[in-house]
């Protein structure tokens, strides 16, 4: 009998440690995991650099992305609102070239390990955007998915400026 109880005492205690694991890793993101994108960023490109701003507001993150050429001119490409619709996480992009023009919202789907996963299947390209911090100087930045029936990911390394 007492095998038995230490059994179930034994399986008890694994079921809530289960069930605990299982509410921490499902519970959602606060604006404070995102505070690693604040600040300005900068990646060289073979033809100029793109730079992106983030700033912080009291329920969500906003963005701009700028394209500069070797002379220094520059294009706002787009600009992203990170913020919550009903409860769930966004990053609501508005495009401003040609061919990229519009809102287009993708949806937080994951975020382990510092790597935060945007994802929005019915859009052409890209169907993930995907920002991963890699330390205080470091953010590292992807947007994948399908074009023409083949996965294409572009990869944007950027360096704070800021």
């Amino acid at each position: 009998m007492a095998k038995i109880q230490k059994l179930m005492k034994n399986l008890y205690l694994t079921l809530v440690l289960i069930a605990i694991s299982c509410y921490v890793s499902a519970q959602k993101p606060t604006i404070k995991a995102f505070d690693f994108f604040l600040g300005k960023w900068e990646m060289k490109t073979k033809t100029g650099k793109i730079i992106e701003r983030w700033q912080k507001h009291s329920d969500s993150l906003t963005g701009t992305s700028h394209k500069f050429n070797a002379k220094g001119d520059s294009i706002l490409t787009e600009s992203v609102v990170l913020k919550k619709i009903k409860s769930e996480w966004y990053y609501c992009v508005t495009g401003y070239e040609k061919g990229n023009e519009g809102r287009t919202d993708f949806k937080l789907v994951s975020s382990n390990n510092d790597t935060f996963t945007f994802e929005n299947k019915q859009h052409d390209f890209p169907q993930q955007i995907v920002y991963q911090n890699k330390g205080k100087d470091e953010l590292f930045a992807w947007i994948e998915g399908k074009i023409g029936g083949k996965k294409r990911k572009m990869e944007f390394p950027y360096q704070r400026k800021e």
